[in-house]
Order: structure tokens, then sequence, then C-alpha cells
């Protein structure tokens, strides 16, 4: 299977980040391959059922074309002040890399935005993983 990305969001409130505790962020609990909410460890998106993955891209322009257009839609409802997201080109450049990238923003309403861009194929850090979906 060739390399790719899968892309993951997450928009939710805060609380369920830590409900309490973050056993339910972990690979090994009963409700993590069900559970919308981020893993701790990027990589272990890649566990949880299928249906969690947004889009797959196989070219890392495609994929950085998509995180931009999710962090343009909800850049309305964020809050506080954050470090400046990569440029295009530096998105680009990390996804042909086999790099993985995460983003996350406080929101409105104690909400928690997450967007996700995670290598498959297999993932450089954690090959045992499995692909969630077939070839992109």
């Amino acid at each position: 299977m060739p390399p790719h990305h899968h892309a993951y969001l997450w928009l939710g409130h805060g609380t369920v980040l830590v409900k309490p505790g973050d056993a339910h962020r972990r690979p090994g609990h009963p409700e993590f391959p069900a559970a919308p909410v981020m893993p701790l460890e990027t990589a272990d998106w890649l566990l949880k059922a299928s249906a969690h993955v947004r889009a797959t891209f196989a070219r890392p322009a495609e994929a950085a074309a998509w995180y931009a257009d999710q962090l343009r839609r909800h850049s309305g409802m964020l809050v506080g002040t954050y470090a400046p997201t990569p440029g295009p080109a530096e998105i680009i450049r990390r996804l042909a890399a086999r790099d993985d990238l995460v983003g996350g923003w406080w929101a409105t309403g104690g909400r928690f935005l997450h967007l996700g861009l995670v290598a498959c194929g297999p993932h450089p850090l954690r090959p045992r993983h499995p692909c969630p979906l077939p070839r992109p």
C-alpha cells in the first residue's frame, strides 16, 4: 500500500478530553475505538474505528489543502492567541517526509478543535499500527 495520510477532526467540549481522567483516550480502554475524541498519541488514531477518518490523501498538497480549509472554516470560533501554523510549503514538506501534522485550538463555549493528518502505509513511528482503510 503506498504511503498516504488520513485526516481527522474533532470538535467537542473540553471536558470530554478529561472526563474524568484520560483513559478513554488510550488504546485498550473499552471506549477508545468508538470515542470521537483524539487519542493521546497521534498515531493511535490509526487504532480507532475507520468511521473517524474524514478523508484520505495520497498527495501531500491535497492533505495540506484540507488542513488549511478546515482551519479556515473554523477560525471564527477560535479564542485566545496561538503560535502561527506552518505555511503551505512547510506543511507539504513535512507531509512528504511522512510526518504527522496535528493542531489543537480552544474554541468558543469551552470547546476544543483538533485537526490531524496521520501518516499511514505504514506509520513511520508505529509501523505495526494497522491502516484503518484500504488504499486511498
